[in-house]
């Protein structure tokens, strides 16, 4: 590799939207910058390159194939779905991936939405402004039921990072936890019951999604577990998208089999028109801005920055590959 490197970033505009830095990245290389790229153009602009940065852009075999310089690629996110890794591996380039930047603006949000959800605090501030409060003949008054979280049981899906924070908040809110998860630790955190999947969704007030994407999972929350829950329970998916048969939640929605959902993932971002959830009654759905804190992207930004440092002293960090 050149001792000043070619370096692509293909779709640079979430992370860095104009309020963060790209100078630390051009310190170590010389850096192209591209707020987005589509997939026609993906191969044109890596083409010289000899690390490559993406998001949310695929990097499979057919385009791995035809980057011949390519010795580097670093994800922008902890997931790397978006590399073919069996291919990068065979091309012997190294992979690596954020970890850990985002735990605790996604936990911030996972509250913010049931929050929405126990008290309507947007709705009620539309209502005031539309003037219902001056025309109140009470001092105070509330359009839907507002609930208090102290005494509610709540059910987490998964038990890493984010999952344990999950916990650590609900159970400061009085909530009393359940968790499942594939290997639970032993023993058992204080406060924390493990137990079945079937279980949790039988016995949660709120069911929240912190586990990865895989085979296995995807659809995990589908109709018949939908009809495990409580018809006042709340689901929450701060996960991944296809975590969730969305047509099957809509239902039980629309239904009044489930009495809300609160989302920050689809399986298909940003969605069609005619998505399901997007007219779903009682569905509060946020576009995937659980990471997004000025916070949690500097710190994603520092962390890509260092594993291309790394690597360019030979040295190995937070390598998926």
């Amino acid at each position: 590799m050149s001792a000043k490197p070619n370096i692509v970033v293909l779709d640079g505009h979430t992370l860095n939207p104009g309020d963060l830095s790209w100078d630390p990245l051009r310190a170590v290389g010389d850096c192209v910058i591209h707020e987005r790229t589509t997939r026609d153009a993906t191969v044109a602009r890596a083409a010289a390159a000899e690390i490559v940065l993406t998001n949310k852009v695929v990097l499979d075999r057919t385009v791995l194939s035809v980057l011949p310089r390519l010795r580097y690629v670093g994800v922008l996110a902890t997931g790397y779905n978006v590399v073919d890794l069996a291919a990068a591996r065979e091309r012997g380039l190294v992979v690596t991936n954020v970890p850990d930047y985002s735990t605790r603006s996604v936990v911030q949000l996972t509250f913010a939405l049931l929050l929405e959800l126990t008290h309507h605090v947007g709705r009620h501030t539309e209502s005031v402004r539309a003037g219902r409060w001056s025309r109140s003949a009470d001092f105070c008054y509330w359009e839907t039921p507002l609930l208090e979280l102290d005494g509610l049981t709540l059910g987490i899906v998964g038990f890493g990072r984010i999952g344990r924070a999950v916990a650590q908040v609900g159970s400061a809110f009085g909530m009393k936890v359940l968790v499942h998860t594939p290997r639970p630790p032993v023993p058992a955190p204080p406060g924390i019951e493990f137990t079945a999947l079937e279980d949790l969704f039988r016995r949660s007030d709120v069911v929240s999604l912190h586990c990865p994407l895989t085979a296995d999972t995807q659809h995990l929350v589908d109709a018949r577990r939908l009809a495990l829950m409580k018809p006042s329970a709340f689901l929450l998916n701060t996960g991944r998208g296809p975590l969730v048969d969305e047509t099957a939640l809509a239902e039980a929605l629309n239904s009044g089999r489930l009495a809300g959902a609160a989302v920050d993932v689809l399986s298909s971002e940003p969605p069609p028109e005619n998505h399901p959830l997007l007219t779903a009654k009682h569905c509060v759905i946020t576009p995937h801005l659980g990471w997004a804190t000025k916070a949690a992207r500097e710190r994603l930004m520092q962390t890509a920055v260092a594993n291309v440092r790394a690597f360019l002293s030979g040295q190995r960090q937070n390598v998926v590959s």
